[in-house]
């Protein structure tokens, strides 16, 4: 990677907090940087600007770069990917949080491979706000089955995830975003106090304001941060 490269990340990445704080100064959110199809070393670069948390897609992509980054160990991976059941293992062994989990199945596999492996496994409930066919997730109106996952053993749910509609138009995105906030409120409503979520996450590259501004806590910017994505075919 060159010196253009990387002042452009630099750049990138220092005006997107720019944004985050006018939009929002009252409370801290969280950047994840997308770094599926990203280089080693440009994932390097984005932890060595400060850069906590980063989010890959695929497990194969991740086993593959995590060696060869840079100070991976100062960072929390988190898979953001749609996962498999037969992968569960492999997921947990990589990834500090897994962000995808959108059926009571999944959670299920995660808690007994997690209990196996003894480790408490964090994670991120998923829910499909848009009710979209292509998005996986629970639907909004799955409510008992949601906090039927607070009760398993070896995870930790810390919080609710969902991505914007496929669409332009900011009052169906909005509209999204709101709901996973009242769906948020409501379940930590109804589980116990030791169980209560702190994250919030919603918005990407290009809708991560929108999001601050519906209350998300966390967001998850790739191609904001490093520009296009070069897909190999």
């Amino acid at each position: 990677m060159n010196y253009q490269q990387q002042k452009k990340i630099a750049h990138n990445l220092k005006k997107i907090k720019e944004r985050i704080s006018q939009k929002n100064n009252s409370k801290k959110t969280t950047i994840v940087a997308v770094t599926k199809t990203r280089s080693s070393e440009e994932v390097s670069e984005i932890i060595s600007l400060g850069i906590k948390s980063i989010g890959e897609n695929r497990i194969q992509e991740a086993e593959n770069k995590f060696p060869k980054v840079l100070n991976i160990h100062l960072v929390e991976k988190r898979l953001i990917g749609t996962l498999q059941t037969n992968k569960v293992k492999k997921a947990i062994n990589l990834f500090d949080t897994i962000d995808s989990v959108g059926s009571y199945r999944l959670a299920e596999k995660i808690s007994k491979t997690a209990s196996i492996l003894s480790k408490k496994q964090r994670v991120l409930i998923q829910i499909n706000t848009s009710r979209e066919k292509t998005k996986g997730g629970f639907n909004p109106e799955d409510k008992n089955e949601i906090i039927k996952c607070f009760n398993l053993p070896n995870i930790k749910i810390e919080g609710l995830m969902t991505m914007g509609p496929l669409t332009n138009k900011k009052e169906e995105t909005k509209k999204a975003f709101t709901l996973l906030n009242t769906i948020f409120l409501d379940i930590n409503k109804n589980i116990l106090p030791t169980q209560k979520m702190t994250t919030l996450s919603m918005g990407m590259s290009g809708d991560f304001l929108l999001g601050v501004s519906c209350g998300s806590t966390m967001v998850r910017v790739g191609t904001g941060i490093f520009g296009e994505r070069n897909y190999v075919a």
